[in-house]
């Protein structure tokens, strides 16, 4: 007869509250120290952030990306909290493995032996599917958007003259909410594994996701532009088609 798996450990509410407590401190902790890094290259990440955007320009109004300045302040101090936000949230970006492993090892009690060995491969999993939405919004996304939004301005024949907070307000809402996106297939890796959605009715009921991901785009992706959001709402249902595959890969398989 096969063995029984051994039940996940029983913990109280107070306990789960403690173990909630050390794994946000941990996380907080790491964040600081990467924070600690990313602000002393942080002249080098606005270089880095302003790029997608530059480019776009670039290719709007046909100049050099050499020659173009579009980023002023009237606050004085303006650029000392942006290149703080900035660095901030490249320290949450890099530090995403080890957050990861943190939201992990909280679930990890409920969880049977078997399935706490797929530590490992949740961590790389996740943190790859984050980076990667990442840098698809940084490499494509961003670059579509900036297109878009720059196109009428430059047929006007308008100046740039933008603040450095509201540009990273966008970049980093693009970049962050492109990176918890790619996010889908896990979910439903885990909804499929628990048997709270199968591969079938995904399928099913694909009518029903369409119109959620088109709510969903419409009210969280950046710029009011109906462009930007047909192109996200593109983006999701191809990660929701990909997240059947995944739930069909997923579901438990019953005993013969």
């Amino acid at each position: 007869m096969p063995i029984p798996a051994t039940p996940p450990e029983k913990m109280s509410f107070w306990e789960h509250l403690q173990e909630l407590r050390v794994r946000i401190v941990r996380s907080l902790l790491i964040v600081a120290v990467v924070f600690a890094v990313t602000y002393a290259y942080r002249f080098k990440l606005w270089i880095w952030a302003q790029k997608p955007f530059l480019d776009a320009m670039a290719h709007q109004t046909g100049k050099a990306v050499s020659t173009l300045d579009p980023f002023a302040f009237t606050d004085l101090t303006e650029p000392f909290f942006s290149m703080m936000r900035l660095s901030l949230w490249a320290a949450a970006f890099l530090s995403a493995p080890f957050l990861f492993y943190q939201l992990w090892a909280f679930i990890r009690p409920g969880l049977l032996p078997k399935e706490r060995r797929l530590v490992i491969p949740f961590v790389v999993v996740t943190s790859g599917c984050f980076l990667a939405g990442s840098a698809f919004a940084y490499t494509q996304a961003f670059k579509f958007l900036g297109d878009i939004l720059f196109q009428e301005a430059a047929a006007a024949g308008l100046r740039a003259n933008l603040h450095a907070s509201d540009y990273l307000d966008l970049f980093i809402s693009t970049t962050l909410i492109t990176g918890v996106m790619f996010e889908l297939p896990v979910l439903f890796f885990f909804l499929a594994r628990f048997r709270i959605v199968t591969a079938r009715s995904m399928l099913k009921y694909w009518r029903h996701a369409t119109m959620a991901i088109l709510i969903f785009s419409a009210f969280f992706t950046p710029g009011d532009v109906v462009v930007t959001t047909i192109f996200f709402s593109v983006v999701l249902l191809a990660l929701y088609f990909l997240s059947v595959i995944v739930a069909w890969l997923a579901a438990p398989r019953q005993p013969r």
